[in-house]
């Protein structure tokens, strides 16, 4: 017996670079998706970035050069980045997983970023571009809890945007890795959350 293919699998399947964290959250599988799926990177903080700094990264930067200070958005959901940005909404599997993707020069002190929809994503290669697809998944772990995971994958398109990806990757591992850590302890405190309004709920009801 197989497992069912994941998103990341089928968007990013070959990665260069690799970063996972998961969780065990004290939630059922429908809370802990429902909060991973609604929730505002705005709210998440990583120690030393933002996730909302990280996944919009520098597009802001250049906009600062010429008009001034952005505006920063009040909500930065997986839906608003999938409508207002380079990131693309790949697939959703409702009470699964979920992933976003997107391309770009992401060495570069001004990211030039690529969106690249989900159906011409796994066969994007053009020269001097990485790839990077982000999932969460959840599946349960027992009747009442959740194995909560958030991946992320790179790929370079080419030789020499692996070279300078590499570096790019040695100075901002640390970093990345705080996003993800704080990610999963945000889905993680979200889904608890929610899972004690449904059971007051139901105890009122």
């Amino acid at each position: 017996m197989t497992g069912r293919d994941l998103l990341i699998d089928r968007y990013l399947p070959h990665p260069h670079f690799s970063l996972v964290r998961n969780t065990i959250v004290d939630a059922p599988v429908k809370e802990t998706y429902a909060a991973a799926r609604a929730l505002d990177f705005t709210d998440v903080r990583g120690g030393v970035v933002s996730v909302a700094g990280w996944l919009r990264m520098l597009p802001e930067r250049r906009h600062n050069r010429r008009h001034g200070p952005p505006r920063h958005p009040t909500r930065l959901t997986a839906d608003d980045l999938d409508a207002g940005s380079p990131w693309a909404l790949l697939g959703d599997e409702p009470g699964r997983e979920f992933a976003l993707g997107v391309a770009g020069k992401f060495w570069r002190p001004v990211v030039q970023w690529r969106r690249v929809e989900a159906e011409d994503f796994a066969a994007f290669e053009e020269p001097g571009y990485g790839k990077i697809v982000m999932a969460v998944s959840t599946f349960a772990y027992g009747p009442h809890r959740t194995l909560l995971t958030v991946h992320t994958r790179v790929a370079l398109t080419d030789p020499e945007s692996w070279v300078k990806f590499r570096r790019y990757w040695r100075i901002a591992y640390p970093a990345i890795a705080s996003v993800h850590t704080a990610l999963v302890r945000t889905m993680a405190a979200n889904a608890r959350q929610r899972a004690l309004t449904a059971y007051a709920r139901t105890d009122q009801a």
